[in-house]
């Protein structure tokens, strides 16, 4: 959540920034301040009257022993009139204060300088690309058909069971599932993320925490009955482990690494799209979350764009680095870099991690902070990444290592899923 201070500090520059990631209500930054203006006049009145009646009750207590007691009788009409007057500002304030507040958690995060403008995904700048791509084999096939070939995935025994994007993974394809997990998490130990396990269902105060409420409740599973959502992504719950404190500057950096399964509804998803891997309601992923000093988030954010490029490298897949425009960002990101791998079968890029950088954003909401030596406090910064979202890596191994003979697994993967082939 921005703060009152960043659009005080500069106010045309908070403006132009919110403009920059195409949001809609950038008024609200001079209506934010009117009523912050006006909230600290009704608190400049409220406090001159508190001060009326503290004072006024100690003459009473001075007229009650001098025996005046019109005089304390005076005064306690005063003090009735000031009370109600004080009540009624303080309920302006109140009003005020919510108002204030309502609108501030409108307002998306701030997005880095070197964000590019644009409104939608092929606004996007490529930051690297690779430039060679699989030969695959006449009449290659899209991962769909390759996974009823081979017996690796039943979309139609999901739809059954549950309705359209739940597949059901079998034999060799669940194996596949299951060694990539695991490579994915011992890679993220190597590099010095702690693992955690994490529930799989939060409460509406974790939403909002990292910004997924009041923003995305559309795209979530709410159990109604509990007021419990079904989670996104790991980020939420492995970021909301450190909502409410404050981390001494010590133990910093502070990484995490946990496995969860995923849920989203993908409202209004249709076509080629969500056809087989390419978008699913419950998908599996490993998440990487960093909190940071502010001046190391950016050192940080490098090393984790590090550590997914080496996963797509170690599979042996083709794959591309996106630096997002404004409008195809998230609420809370600053800055985002998204990770694309090429589908030679489907002719066409799919996104497969997405890592950012939130500076402030989020930690304002979890009141997460940092305590220096000198016991100093401010806000950390927080980061995440995909590393990775499996289904479109799961596609793009059975797409880009399809040959003549059956589909080669990755030699990184092969001492997981102890086989080379599927055939």
């Amino acid at each position: 959540m921005l703060t009152l201070e960043q659009l005080r500090r500069d106010t045309a520059f908070a403006k132009e920034r919110l403009a920059h990631k195409h949001f809609k209500e950038v008024h609200f930054v001079d209506e934010i301040i009117a009523i912050d203006d006006q909230r600290k006049s009704f608190k400049g009145q409220l406090d001159e009257l508190l001060a009326q009646r503290n004072a006024i009750s100690k003459e009473i207590g001075v007229w009650m022993k001098e025996g005046n007691k019109e005089a304390a009788e005076q005064a306690k009409i005063k003090i009735a009139s000031i009370k109600e007057q004080a009540e009624k500002l303080e309920t302006e304030v109140a009003d005020l204060e919510a108002k204030q507040y309502n609108m501030l958690v409108q307002l998306p995060n701030f997005p880095n300088a070197i964000v590019p403008a644009g409104k939608a995904a092929e606004d996007n700048v490529v930051a690297f690309s690779v430039t060679e791509f699989p030969n695959l084999p006449k009449n290659a096939l899209p991962h769909w058909d390759l996974a009823k070939k081979y017996d690796l995935i039943d979309f139609e025994l999901g739809n059954k069971i549950t309705g359209a994007g739940f597949p059901v993974y079998k034999g060799k394809g669940a194996a596949l599932q299951r060694a990539l997990i695991s490579f994915f998490l011992d890679k993220a130990i190597e590099a010095g993320y702690a693992e955690v396990q994490v529930p799989h269902l939060v409460n509406k105060d974790s939403g909002f925490g990292t910004g997924q409420l009041p923003d995305k409740e559309g795209q979530m599973y709410h159990v109604t009955v509990d007021d419990f959502y079904l989670i996104p992504t790991a980020e939420v719950p492995i970021t909301n482990i450190y909502r409410d404190e404050i981390v001494e500057e010590k133990n910093l950096p502070i990484k995490n690494v946990g496995y969860t399964p995923c849920f989203r509804r993908e409202a209004g998803s249709y076509g080629k799209d969500v056809r087989g891997l390419n978008r699913l309601h419950q998908f599996d992923k490993v998440e990487i979350v960093r909190i940071e000093k502010p001046e190391n988030s950016y050192i940080a954010l490098d090393e984790m764009l590090n550590h997914v490029e080496g996963l797509l490298q170690a599979l042996e897949l083709p794959y591309r680095i996106l630096r997002l425009c404004g409008g195809d960002m998230t609420f809370s990101s600053a800055l985002t870099y998204d990770f694309e791998v090429f589908s030679a079968a489907q002719e066409r890029w799919l996104e497969v991690s997405s890592v950012s950088n939130f500076e402030t954003f989020q930690a304002n909401r979890l009141k997460l902070r940092i305590k220096d030596a000198e016991n100093k406090k401010t806000l950390a910064h927080t980061l995440n990444g995909s590393a990775l979202a499996l289904p479109r890596i799961l596609a793009s191994i059975l797409e880009n290592h399809q040959t003549e003979n059956g589909i080669r697994i990755p030699s990184a993967l092969v001492p997981y899923t102890k086989f080379e082939m599927i055939s």
